[in-house]
């Protein structure tokens, strides 16, 4: 079975789909794999790396999809991509939840078989390919080092021959794997942190970390399927805002993390709460993608509003490029022992995890997610 791991084009885009250890265990499992020149050097990885692994070297995306079974990438493939991807080639990588709907055209104009990890059921069986974790854990870590690259002030306690420097107090607003990565974050360099989410089971997990939990008095009232937060009435929303704005004249840092699948991120943070905080405080709003957290937030942008800086990053993930792709790597690396096995394609739907993260597949759209009519 022929592999392909072309370069990413996609603006920001410094990940690779598939790093050479990984190519070195899919050869060695009796894969073929063909790298385009250059595809791995931004996150480190030298095109003589790929060939030690026993990958050989693509000129360019055409030369490299040439022939293959099975594409890599990480993110979704431009129209031209499409056409040059063998027609009835597999597709892996994070390619939305077929809410596209040129896109599934595209694909299913192709016969391609897209299996995305956005789609991915979030069962115990998956944890292995769940590349959203594994990005959202990149994102968390490096929210809190913008956040303090933009601040004004130390993050921890400090006795000093000058005084005493009081550690800066951060607030992290959505306690999935973003959050907890970011609460753990700021509490290795010394913060004071509290955090919130929706979902009261988390408490604990925020607790474990040295972390203060916020609670709303909401119950379960956010608690969606498979553990995600869901869509509130607007009075709880309206309660949620107001129990944050009453905290926000004592923060420092907010590190916004609130999403819901499928729908815009919630909005936590009204311009009127923004101006509630301290000259010079920080925000990083890591929903900016999905419509933001904070009403004033541009995405990819930082802008300045009432003397706070409110940080939009996009694809921030990508700016660890190293250890994202490792991550990411051995993700894909999972799935696709788990649709080919011995290097023989074994695409078998009656499998959950198969099921549940395949868009389409020769010519048909079968997301599970389009056909329930989840998708918004």
């Amino acid at each position: 079975m022929r592999l392909a791991i072309p370069r990413e084009t996609a603006p920001r885009e410094q990940r690779v789909s598939l790093i050479p250890e990984i190519v070195a265990k899919l050869v060695k499992a009796g894969f073929q794999a063909a790298v385009e020149a250059g595809a791995g050097l931004a996150a480190g990885h030298t095109d003589e790396a790929y060939q030690k692994a026993g990958a050989t070297l693509a000129g360019d995306f055409a030369a490299c999809v040439s022939g293959a079974n099975a594409v890599f990438k990480v993110r979704e493939p431009s129209p031209a991509e499409i056409a040059a991807i063998p027609e009835g080639a597999l597709l892996l990588g994070l390619l939305g939840r077929g809410e596209d709907a040129e896109q599934m055209a595209r694909y299913r104009a192709r016969r391609l078989g897209v299996f995305s990890l956005n789609a991915l059921p979030r069962i115990s069986r998956a944890q292995k390919m769940d590349a959203l974790s594994s990005m959202a854990a990149c994102a968390g870590y490096k929210a809190v080092l913008l956040a303090a690259g933009s601040s004004g002030k130390f993050f921890p306690l400090l006795m000093t021959a000058a005084g005493t420097v009081a550690p800066s107090r951060v607030f992290v607003l959505g306690a999935g794997v973003a959050g907890l990565q970011a609460i753990a974050t700021a509490r290795r360099l010394g913060a004071v942190v509290e955090a919130f989410d929706v979902r009261p089971a988390v408490k604990e997990e925020v607790q474990s970390l040295g972390a203060t939990f916020v609670d709303m008095a909401i119950g379960d009232a956010g608690v969606g399927a498979g553990g995600y937060a869901k869509e509130m009435d607007e009075q709880k929303n309206e309660l949620i805002r107001q129990t944050i704005a009453n905290r926000l004249p004592n923060i420092d840092v907010v590190i916004s993390t609130a999403s819901i699948p499928g729908k815009r991120a919630p909005l936590l943070l009204p311009a009127a709460s923004v101006a509630l905080m301290k000259p010079g405080s920080v925000i990083v709003d890591l929903a900016a993608d999905g419509g933001g957290n904070c009403a004033l937030t541009k995405p990819g942008e930082m802008v300045v509003a009432n003397n706070v800086k409110i940080h939009g990053p996009l694809d921030i993930a990508a700016t660890l490029a190293t250890h994202a792709s490792q991550m990411y790597s051995r993700n894909l690396y999972e799935l696709i022992v788990h649709l080919a096995k011995d290097a023989k394609l074994n695409v078998d739907f009656a499998d959950e995890i198969t099921r549940g993260c395949c868009l389409t597949y020769e010519g048909r759209a079968t997301s599970e997610l389009v056909t329930a009519g989840r998708v918004a």
